[in-house]
């Protein structure tokens, strides 16, 4: 039976897209969610606008609340004002007057500084009001949006005021990137969330997993016989992830310079892409069955030692340029970045995968900040056809077909061909083949945060890093850490708005190119 949207279009003479069939809202559980860092820039610039996009959609439990905890001295009202601004300012469609009232008047504030007790007994109380007033026991979902000092300070404060468990009720944590700075600090922090919270109840967040073209991975590997038999070392030739920003430091010199690129993106984000592009079919789709054989294609990267980290990774700082026509400062001439730091803002490194799918093939992950353009990708390029039986006089040329998954601005996939070009001679050319979300489904891709914040409340971890894939991730970017911490020679330099350092070149094996940004 045709849905009543389905009835509409129909009468109205719209034709009707099969490709957004079996999109159906799966229920949630009525849920309070308890925003720490409500007042910060992550809460207001994506986190209130994803859940009023989710309130629109129709896709928050039918009993949904909200309480901001924060140092900031705030009324109920206050913090209410504050959310309608950020929801106003950022959200990717108009707020309706409806939901956005509905919404805000689920909303309560709790002051206090993360270490009060007090604060803690304040936020119980919150919370069991709306159990009472609804005359039941609402899911809690504790988000920690707070500089990651405070993850562990919080975790145990809330196991100390009897608030990680319930007896009628679900509860969860989800914690906010960066998950520890090193090997150690990570297992340490594992060691102080895990003595409180069991690994199901705990949500380390990745932003990138909540992306369109990051979960069709998935789909375009394992629902479509055409790549699978491709997706191996006989076939492919090199994959190059990328993730350029062409914007500099801004205002976080303060975080930036004590993380630097590879701590910054390449050991969470990237990691992450080169598991899902890269791991087995998993019997199920289930959020273990899927997080264990990511965590099998860590298992295989063998991990550099301090001695070999020159001949697989690059570092570099961005030095003054211009990017959109106007001059900028190089780093070191950034507000509040010390004369003489060795923070690198481009960071590429080469890896391989030690099994039998994908022995030999090089993956190259690249991430810098005041590049050409901003962009991140995922090019999959396959082997050389081994032989050409036509001339190509006044071709363009034959280049190995390549597979472009796009991730962010513009989500979708490519995949070129080479063609004939019109005419008597036997020309050829590249040709793309795109497919492009907002065309194939008429409608505008939700923002990462809308997806992730949606799965916390169902509790489907699938798209949330597991304990074991964080410490895999950070036990193979350890000893590049070391190594350049060590390292004293002079930090090679890129002019802002340009392709990067050319010591990236380096990393790439004979007749390998980096894909222009």
């Amino acid at each position: 039976m045709a849905t009543v949207e389905q009835q509409i279009k129909e009468a109205e003479g719209i034709e009707a897209n099969p490709l957004v069939e079996g999109l159906e809202r799966l229920p949630v559980h009525p849920t309070t969610l308890v925003i720490f860092g409500a007042t910060g820039d992550l809460a207001h610039r994506k986190l209130l606008p994803a859940i009023y996009n989710l309130a629109h959609e129709g896709a928050l439990p039918e009993r949904f609340n909200l309480i901001g905890v924060s140092r900031s001295d705030l009324s109920d009202e206050d913090f209410q004002q504050q959310a309608r601004e950020s929801i106003a300012e950022f959200s990717r469609r108009t707020p309706d007057d409806t939901v956005l009232d509905s919404l805000v008047g689920r909303m309560r504030y709790v002051s206090g500084s993360f270490d009060d007790a007090s604060m803690y007994d304040r936020l119980r109380k919150a919370t069991e009001e709306f159990d009472r007033e609804a005359e039941m026991a609402f899911n809690r979902l504790f988000y920690l949006s707070t500089a990651p000092s405070f993850f562990p300070v919080i975790a145990e404060a809330l196991g100390e005021h009897g608030l990680a468990h319930h007896d009628e009720a679900d509860v969860r944590l989800v914690v906010e990137k960066p998950f520890g700075t090193d090997l150690d600090s990570a297992l340490e922090l594992n060691r102080r969330i895990l003595s409180v919270f069991d690994e199901n109840q705990v949500f380390r967040i990745d932003h990138y997993l909540g992306k369109e073209t990051v979960q069709n991975m998935l789909v375009l590997r394992f629902a479509n016989m055409i790549f699978e038999p491709l997706w191996n070392r006989s076939y492919v030739d090199n994959v190059q992830i990328t993730a350029a920003e062409d914007i500099g430091i801004g205002s976080r010199a303060g975080y930036y310079d004590k993380s630097g690129a590879l701590r910054d993106l390449i050991q969470n984000h990237l990691l992450q892409l080169l598991m899902i592009l890269t791991m087995e079919s998993p019997v199920s789709f289930s959020a273990n069955e899927v997080r264990d054989e990511k965590v099998k294609v860590l298992h295989a990267v063998p991990p550099p030692s301090v001695e070999t980290v020159p001949d697989m990774a690059v570092r570099a700082q961005y030095a003054a340029g211009a990017t959109g026509g106007q001059d900028v400062p190089g780093y070191l001439e950034e507000e509040g970045v010390p004369d003489d730091s060795r923070t690198e803002t481009f960071a590429a490194v080469r890896l391989h995968i030690n099994n039998w799918r994908w022995a030999g093939v090089p993956f190259y992950l690249r991430h810098g900040k005041r590049l050409a353009r901003k962009g991140t990708e995922i090019a999959v390029t396959l082997k050389p056809v081994p032989h050409l039986a036509f001339q190509q006089e006044r071709s363009v040329g034959v280049e190995p077909n390549q597979l472009i998954l796009a991730v962010q601005p513009n989500e979708g996939v490519s995949l070129s061909l080479v063609a004939k070009i019109p005419g008597a001679r036997m020309s050829v050319r590249p040709v793309n083949m795109e497919f492009l979300y907002g065309t194939s489904f008429m409608s505008q891709s939700p923002e990462a945060y809308e997806r992730l914040i949606l799965d916390t409340m169902r509790g489907d971890a699938t798209l949330f890093a597991r304990n074991d894939e964080v410490e895999a991730a950070w036990a193979i970017c350890d000893p590049i850490l070391e190594a350049w911490q060590k390292d004293t020679a002079p930090l090679p330099q890129y002019s802002a708005g340009s392709q990067g350092p050319e010591e990236a070149s380096r990393l790439l094996e004979p007749g390998h190119r980096w894909r222009a940004i």
